[in-house]
């Protein structure tokens, strides 16, 4: 607990104390004298926030509610019962505020991941602790064992293990060693690593993953929305409910001539304004979101807001780009075909032509090379997206691309019947031959396609702009229903346009990609999904979840996240607005007391929140 709760805890128990000790002493004429003490000893806060509501002319909330209802038992000479009305709402306050400092918490675990400090060595080779913003792209940076990495970079010297569990939500650790590329809040386990910085600290991951979940809580739900709106509304009604109640049901009874009764509908009516008191639905339904998503913060799953969390629970068409969100990403050359030159020298130009890429293909064919290429030997580079490149190399022109370039430049080329991407070469316009580069599933592909599956997605498609061929064979071996290959990314956006006007009523459509091509049909879809680890910024960007790990079982994961978080708002709704609704009936006609409100109000709040925290665990899911 914070010095704030325990300070409302001493109270309580103080209060608590002193009305015990007076419902046991007999009646006299002045005990309801001593009953204001327990009174403003628990209650001075909430009469203190219903004043400086009426003075700022905002008088309808809870706190307006409590006291009037209070106040007005207290002068009908209800004092244990004002008291305890009052008593059992802090109570039910104190129990909100802590599950909502818990689930607080969950977030301020991952805050834990942004770093204090970078270490930097100075001229005389001492190392020097430096404010992160302070440190320039291109700067190395030394990370000690123990520490967090501060910032996104290049290993350029050291050998060790990462613990990536506080971005991933998986306690595998990482191997790493010069060359390889790390990301900001990992903790280097083992040995010392000197890292030469790639981004800003503002641009690094760290940050960005910060940024979206500070971010999320003000992204509303329609969920949230409506019972914001619920609210504003309900609580005047039921304040002049609760006066109609009190006056107009004994005018009537006088005018028949009748004994009025006032004190008997004045106590009806205040029984009737804590009964309807919204706590359990303004508290609970934006708390479930919270905590659902700090709870998939937790487990490497980035929900951006609960509209988003709201429109994933309904999804039930789920889309993947292939490489690098069910494939590794990680291609190898595997053969060279219909060559008319050596292979070696095919490779060579295509190498060369392609040097100044960072695609992955482009990638796989300089680690074929087994050279670093002369860059000095190219020119004239032209990226043509979708198709591939063309240079100068050597004096030559060099074209190398798939189908859709030979085809634009006029090229005959030999097709191949393996699975695979193909990558055709032309020089000075005549063909040369073509390189197979293969990609392999990431491990747990297909079974996030069960688990799809099993969740009740019935239709799973995946885009291409790879072969026919090679997307069939992947497909296939995923067990995926659809799939369309040799789409450009406009081509992308055109597909799932199309599959979105197949979604009947409420069903949702969910797209995976990991690509900056990817980003507009992340934005198009009703929930994009972004592989977040190897992603491209623009994609992160662009995405509406962001997925940690790149592990295709996180999608899974997060719709049951989703719908969990769902089902439990909805269990609340339905639940307070039910025992409400009975309880505010069994009020009017006078069978329910102050006890029994005081159920329909905190006790509701209680369990309403007990079951809010329970989207916190999302570990096992």
């Amino acid at each position: 607990m914070n010095k704030k709760q325990k300070k409302v805890l001493v109270r309580i128990i103080l209060s608590a104390v002193l009305t015990v000790v007076l419902a046991l002493l007999p009646d006299w004429q002045w005990k309801w004298v001593l009953y204001l003490l327990p009174y403003f000893v628990i209650g001075y806060d909430i009469l203190l926030k219903a004043a400086k509501g009426v003075r700022n002319r905002q008088p309808f909330d809870e706190n307006f509610l409590m006291a009037v209802a209070t106040v007005g038992a207290m002068l009908l000479g209800e004092y244990l019962e004002g008291v305890a009305v009052m008593l059992f709402y802090q109570i039910g306050e104190l129990f909100q505020s802590y599950a909502v400092g818990k689930s607080r918490r969950n977030i301020s675990e991952l805050m834990d991941i942004r770093p204090d400090f970078a270490n930097i060595e100075n001229e005389e080779g001492q190392l020097v602790q430096v404010d992160p913003d302070e440190v320039e792209t291109g700067s190395v940076i030394v990370v000690r064992p123990g520490e967090k990495i501060p910032i996104d970079g290049v290993i350029v010297e050291g050998v060790s293990t990462l613990n990536t569990s506080a971005l991933t939500g998986e306690s595998v650790p990482q191997d790493v060693q010069p060359g390889n590329e790390v990301i900001s809040g990992c903790i280097n386990m083992t040995a010392l690593l000197k890292i030469r910085t790639t981004r800003e600290f503002g641009e690094s991951t760290v940050s960005k993953i910060l940024d979206l979940v500070e971010n999320a809580s003000s992204k509303k739900s329609k969920s949230e929305n409506f019972i914001a709106k619920f609210a504003r509304i309900y609580t005047p009604v039921v304040c002049f409910s609760a006066l109609a109640l009190a006056v107009l049901p004994p005018v009537v009874r006088m005018l028949v001539g009748m004994n009025a009764e006032w004190s008997e509908w004045v106590y009806r009516a205040l029984t009737f304004l804590v009964i309807s008191c919204p706590c359990a639905l303004v508290i609970s339904i934006p708390l479930s979101f919270f905590a659902g998503i700090g709870g998939a913060s937790k487990a490497g799953v980035l929900i951006k807001g609960s509209n988003y969390m709201e429109t994933l629970a309904g999804v039930r068409c789920v889309v993947f780009d292939k490489t690098g969100t069910m494939t590794e990403g990680i291609f190898e050359v595997s053969g060279v075909h219909h060559n008319t030159i050596d292979a070696g020298k095919l490779l060579e130009y295509a190498a060369l032509a392609e040097s100044y890429s960072t695609h992955p293909i482009s990638l796989s064919l300089r680690r074929a090379y087994g050279k670093q290429p002369d860059q000095s030997r190219v020119s004239d580079v032209q990226e043509l997206g979708g198709h591939g490149i063309t240079a100068v190399v050597d004096g030559i022109q060099v074209a190398v691309g798939n189908d859709k370039l030979m085809n634009q430049l006029g090229v005959d080329f030999e097709d191949c019947k393996s699975a695979g991407t193909v990558v055709h070469v032309a020089l000075d316009g005549k063909y040369a031959g073509h390189i197979l580069i293969s990609d392999r599933l990431k491990p747990d592909a297909r079974q996030a396609i069960v688990q799809l599956r099993q969740l009740g997605v019935y239709k799973r498609v995946m885009l291409t702009g790879d072969r026919k061929i090679t997307g069939d064979a992947v497909a296939k071996e995923l067990g995926i229903d659809q799939v369309y290959s040799e789409l450009l990314p406009g081509d992308k956006v055109e597909k799932v346009e199309q599959l979105l006007k197949e979604c009947q009523g409420g069903e949702k459509l969910a797209f995976v990609g990991d690509g900056i091509n990817d980003a507009p049909v992340l934005s198009r879809a009703d929930v994009g999904i972004a592989m977040g680890a190897l992603g491209s910024d623009a994609a992160i960007e662009a995405a509406d979840v962001v997925l940690m790990d790149d592990n295709p079982l996180k999608i899974a994961k997060a719709i049951r996240i989703a719908r969990k978080c769902l089902r439990i708002v909805y269990e609340n709704i339905f639940f307070a607005i039910g025992v409400k609704l009975l309880c505010l009936i069994l009020g009017a006609v006078g069978i329910a007391n102050m006890w029994l409100a005081i159920f329909a109000d905190v006790g509701v709040m209680v369990i309403a929140v007990l079951n809010a925290i329970r989207v916190l665990s999302v570990r096992k899911m």
